[in-house]
């Protein structure tokens, strides 16, 4: 039997909410030919998506008439937000719809979604390792997905058909490395890898308030401050979501600052040089 594909012969895709990721799916699928539509409450979010020629039809309510042409829906919406419109709009959905969705924690979404749909609907979660600190489609820029990572997590409740089809998306995309993971590892991996960063990035712009501070900063302070630009709507919903696994990597971070700290204090050298020298090894494998 043949691989299942996606290619625009056979798949006409519904993006639900029209931001930066979901703008750039679009622009990413409209630019190989892929029929793409699009819900977003706001107007000009559409009108500027159409302009551009990423988007075909679009609603700022769901559409039966659109909704029921979907092969593929994405949600690009918060976590709650994912859960309100299955629970309101899946009847407009016609059988047999993919779903997937963009949302950055996957324990508090997957099980609940997947225990909501329809049985001749099949949801199967990714999340875009990719993005920008700007919000809305105007920063939208689907080179962001270019050499990025993509996760696919499956749960048992999905079919190898709808994995395969979600990691072809990725590839689609742009993406450099598809991965899996299961919903639990997923959010685990995520508390540490992103969630995390940002919360060490904004701790760092927040400690201290130094006048003309750009005149002063060097590469290094600006490259680890660049994620504390940061969506206050999207973000604090992520944290709560994920809010145990997120604790824990927050505790694993001052355990080992109170040691850089301690080493400082105490001027021992070798212990300053141990925990450098691991933290090398360990970046240097980003690039082995």
């Amino acid at each position: 039997m043949d691989s299942p594909t996606l290619s625009p012969a056979n798949t006409r895709v519904l993006l639900v909410g029209l931001g930066l990721i979901g703008g750039s799916y679009a622009q990413a699928l409209a630019a190989q030919g892929f029929a793409v539509d699009a819900f977003d409450p706001d107007p000009d979010a559409l009108a500027f998506a159409r302009d551009h020629h990423w988007i075909v039809r679009a609603a700022t309510t769901p559409s039966p008439a659109i909704a029921r042409d979907a092969t593929l829906v994405v949600f690009a919406l918060y976590p709650d937000a994912l859960l309100d419109w299955i629970r309101a709009y899946q009847h407009l959905l016609a059988p047999g719809t993919l779903l997937t969705d963009t949302t950055g924690v996957k324990t508090p979404v997957v099980a609940p979604v997947q225990a909501l749909l329809r049985p001749d609907l099949e949801f199967i979660a990714a999340h875009p390792m990719a993005g920008r600190e700007k919000a809305g489609i105007r920063n939208a820029d689907a080179s962001v997905f270019q050499g990025a990572n993509y996760i696919v997590v499956p749960s048992p409740a999905n079919t190898p058909r709808a994995i395969a089809l979600c990691r072809q998306l990725g590839v689609l995309l742009g993406f450099r490395r598809i991965s899996e993971l299961s919903p639990e590892a997923h959010d685990a991996m995520v508390a540490y890898v992103s969630q995390l960063t940002h919360c060490i990035a904004v701790a760092l712009m927040d400690c201290q308030d130094v006048p003309d501070l750009a005149a002063y900063t060097g590469d290094s302070f600006r490259d680890i401050t660049r994620i504390a630009d940061i969506n206050d709507r999207l973000w604090p919903s992520l944290f709560l979501a994920n809010r145990t696994a997120l604790l824990r990597s927050i505790d694993l971070f001052a355990d080992t600052f109170a040691r850089l700290r301690a080493a400082v204090e105490a001027a021992d050298v070798p212990a300053l040089r141990a925990l450098m020298q691991l933290s090398t090894a360990r970046r240097r494998a980003f690039t082995s």
